[in-house]
């Protein structure tokens, strides 16, 4: 039986077009493909199912459409309380693990990412993290199931709905946290690869210009971007 079956892994990746700072950033061009496609693209070959979760908002119908477009799966809910989107989509969807990417974060690092669910899974974390270490974007994180569903009933407040982790990293002594160590080639958390602002913007996509390759791996990166600096 596969990892993903046998433990119901599933990647969960939110995207919406109301960006308060960046407005239809999801959709952007980034080296010729939108934003949210390039993600998808270097998700590709993972081994665990897919899904788009993005709010019932009309505008963001551009967004349930490119994806039926790509042949992804797609899961709407409320476009604030992102905590509930994702309880939501991971109970539709039977996930007892699952990851969380965001639409603003073009460069996940793949091979991190199954080092991450390989740690998750052997440490029986409640929640698992890949941040402090890879450049500001490339990181990700994993919960129980049951951890989703424990802050979905307990969070109040509308930064833990927001946020989904802040719950969970607010009360270390309630959850079982791990943090992935990645190798030393990877390190360089100075670098911004997320897309948050206009100027996030100009920078990641010049980067990311001149026919790069939607797999380019993190050392590789980080040497092209420090070059740019």
């Amino acid at each position: 039986m596969s990892e993903a079956s046998d433990h119901n892994i599933g990647v969960v990746l939110q995207a919406r077009m109301g960006s308060t700072r960046l407005p239809g950033k999801t959709l952007m061009p980034l080296g010729g493909t939108p934003l949210l496609e390039w993600i998808v693209m270097r998700l590709r070959n993972l081994d665990w199912p897919l899904v788009v979760a993005t709010s019932d908002h009309a505008q963001d119908d551009m967004i349930a459409r490119l994806c039926n477009d790509m042949g992804v799966r797609i899961f709407r809910g409320s476009e604030r309380d992102v905590l509930d989107r994702y309880y939501q989509c991971a109970m539709a969807h039977g996930f007892r693990n699952v990851v969380r990417l965001t639409g603003d974060n073009p460069c996940p690092d793949i091979e991190e990412l199954k080092n991450l669910v390989s740690l998750h899974l052997k440490t029986q974390s409640d929640y698992t993290h890949s941040f402090g270490e890879l450049p500001i974007g490339m990181g990700a994180e994993v919960f129980k199931f049951r951890t989703l569903e424990q802050s979905w009933r307990e969070a109040n407040a509308a930064h833990h709905r927001e946020h989904v982790n802040e719950y969970v990293l607010e009360q270390p002594t309630r959850f079982r946290i791990k943090k992935l160590e990645v190798m030393r080639s990877k390190h360089a958390p100075h670098l911004r690869m997320t897309i948050d602002t206009q100027e996030d913007y100009q920078r990641v996509a010049g980067w990311l210009s001149g026919g790069m390759d939607v797999d380019i791996d993190t050392e590789a990166l980080i040497g092209r971007c420090s070059s740019s600096v």
